[in-house]
């Protein structure tokens, strides 16, 4: 694994993170909930833009061209997959993933690639908020379901001892290894990880990466396959983007009239 392609998961997660708050800027708990889940869903959304610019500073861009259109293509964490429907799940990804984001940028910016340390820094204190946003939700309580989930996807996503990770840690590109990444974590959070055997898994690094297409064509997210053209009303139209004017639409093309169009994605 390149650092490039571990920038591109950080960023892919980040971007997915900020649109999972964005579907919950209306339906939190309380008004400073909703106004919390919106400032955090443009922060990431602010920081995914950052950590894709790094890329071709590193010398290495490894995105595909049909990111654009094909979901798969988009190195993710299965928690982010599907909407959350649960106001437990959106604590859990707010305390302990976002947190886990956090704590490997923090090693990108005390590792010795220049271009990291310089760019990432800022984004750390960024953090400092959705931190103590998360971190005071979970002392409310929350279901374990979700939050034995975060903990296992964040702590796989770290990698096992031996990993691809662990050599970007020797090589000095990141100050922290897989171990130290858990323990760092954990500390932030004042709670143990969940007991857990971790092995290479669709959710670490490279793995995650290389079976996230595969998995996806077979159960693909594609709510609003058959939107409605406002032009001439037909329902076949194909995506053109992922992204539209605003984070909750998708952009078509209309195959019949050639319109160019948004809907909302779920």
């Amino acid at each position: 694994m390149s650092l490039s392609d571990l920038i591109l998961s950080i960023a892919d997660n980040k971007q997915m993170l900020g649109l999972r708050y964005a579907e919950w800027a209306t339906r939190a708990p309380s008004l400073e909930a909703d106004i919390a889940a919106a400032a955090m869903g443009l922060d990431d959304l602010g920081h995914s833009r950052v950590l894709y610019g790094c890329l071709e500073p590193l010398g290495e861009d490894p995105r595909r061209p049909d990111r654009e259109t094909d979901p798969g293509s988009l190195r993710a964490l299965p928690y982010f997959d599907e909407p959350w429907t649960e106001w437990s799940q959106f604590v859990a990804a707010n305390s302990v993933l976002d947190t886990a984001f956090t704590v490997m940028i923090e090693a990108c910016v005390g590792g010795s690639v220049e271009v990291l340390q310089h760019r990432l820094r800022k984004m750390l204190m960024e953090e400092r908020y959705h931190f103590l946003h998360g971190r005071s939700w979970l002392r409310s309580g929350i279901d374990v379901e979700p939050l034995h989930r975060a903990w296992r996807e964040a702590v796989e996503w770290f990698g096992p001892p031996d990993g691809e990770t662990t050599q970007l840690y020797k090589e000095g590109r990141l100050s922290m290894g897989p171990a130290e990444l858990r323990e760092r974590l954990e500390e932030l959070l004042e709670s143990r990880a969940p007991e857990m055997t971790i092995a290479p898994s669709p959710c670490s690094a490279v793995s995650r990466r290389r079976n996230l297409p595969q998995r996806l064509k077979r159960k693909k997210p594609d709510p609003r396959s058959e939107p409605r053209c406002t032009h001439c009303g037909a329902h076949d139209a194909e995506v053109i983007s992922l992204f539209g004017t605003q984070a909750m639409t998708l952009q078509y093309k209309c195959r019949r009239c050639g319109t160019l169009f948004e809907a909302i994605k779920y």
